[in-house]
């Protein structure tokens, strides 16, 4: 049997296993100046123009920066229902609706049009996704919070280094959300980064991180322990020298797919967008499934499908809304590996395997 081609696949290595010893030695393991260096660092690499606030997760990430830009109950934020429920969910923990709209069926990120017909008297902000590490289209949306005077928040989870016309997400809103989960395009091995566009929410994200303090005991508002650790900053340290040549892999793994798979839609890339394949996302028109299935049986090549049950029909949300997009995506979207570690023998395996597949109707 051929070695199993796993879908996502974490890189870690000795820099990373020497950054973390260097802490242990340290004897300063909690939040300190491996955190703030990260937290430089990061903004500086994706040219992002701010600054950034480590914390313990992307959803704590998420969560605190809707509280820091006074998200509260009452309020309606604008989401897309195809993405993992963590959009969703911050904006139900700060007590306010998330309200779902459907999705571009190119970028699969949320549609501006949509975006527009779903605002009411309600609505305070939007939070598009930038989804598979495609930008979303944030000219429409920003012309939309423009018009009715809305917040836009960015969950740039899955898109690190990833651009429109120019400009990096997590730069084009009130705040921007970069997951550093394992098998994201660099880790810290848990944990996220929120990217600012002011100062007052910097101070609120700091605060609400670390029990409402600044200063120890001098508590100034309700808060979490959702700091980063100084572990989990040195791994992020050294992920931050390696993730520029990873996207540049994971980008010429998509060319190749994309030049040579058939009997499947390759996923298109919007004029003066920067793709950065999180995952390189497929639309299988019929049985997916099957597919999938017959993929890993008979090819022994692993993929995903995110996200077969969209946000709105999940429990906590039960929303009575049409999203004909979001409903067709759920149905007809696989992940195949695009991941930096794949060889060259491991592309021409996975082209092989879905193109005999769609051949024979699998």
């Amino acid at each position: 049997m051929t070695e199993f081609i796993s879908p996502a696949k974490p890189l870690i290595g000795d820099e990373e296993r020497a950054a973390v010893d260097r802490v242990l030695r340290s004897g300063m393991l909690a939040q300190g100046p491996e955190v703030a260096a990260f937290e430089t660092e990061f903004s500086e690499h994706f040219g992002l123009g701010r600054a950034c606030v480590a914390v313990n997760s992307g959803t704590s990430g998420l969560h605190l920066g809707l509280l820091s830009s006074g998200i509260k109950a009452g309020d309606e934020v604008i989401v897309p229902s195809f993405t993992f429920a963590a959009t969703a969910n911050s904006v139900a923990l700060t007590g306010a609706t998330p309200v779902f709209a459907d999705i571009d069926p190119g970028s699969f990120c949320l549609s501006a049009a949509a975006v527009e017909a779903a605002v009411t008297a309600k609505t305070v902000g939007i939070l598009p996704v930038h989804l598979y590490g495609h930008p979303a289209d944030m000219t429409g949306l920003m012309a939309v919070a423009a018009k009715h005077g809305l917040q836009v928040f960015e969950d740039a989870a899955q898109a690190h280094g990833a651009s429109l016309q120019g400009t990096p997400v997590g730069s084009f809103g009130t705040f921007g959300m970069f997951s550093l989960y394992p098998t994201k395009n660099m880790t810290s091995g848990e944990g996220g980064m929120v990217s600012v566009a002011s100062d007052e929410i910097e101070r609120l994200m700091r605060l609400y991180r670390n029990q409402g303090m600044m200063r120890q005991y001098e508590n100034e508002v309700v808060g979490f322990n959702t700091r980063m650790t100084d572990i989990h900053a040195a791994i992020g340290r050294v992920q931050l020298t390696k993730v520029g040549a990873w996207t540049k892999r994971r980008q010429e793994n998509a060319a190749f797919l994309s030049a040579n798979l058939q009997g499947v839609t390759a996923p298109p890339v919007a004029e003066g967008a920067v793709h950065v394949y999180h995952q390189y996302t497929v639309r299988v028109p019929q049985d997916r499934d099957g597919l999938a299935k017959a993929l890993k049986a008979e090819h022994n090549v692993g993929s995903g499908m995110f996200y077969p049950i969209p946000n709105h029909r999940l429990k906590p949300f039960q929303a009575d809304v049409e999203l004909p997009e979001t409903e067709r995506a759920a149905r007809e979207c696989l992940s195949l590996p695009v991941h930096p570690s794949l060889s060259q023998a491991d592309l021409e395996r996975i082209v092989a395997g879905v193109n005999a597949l769609a051949r024979a109707g699998a």
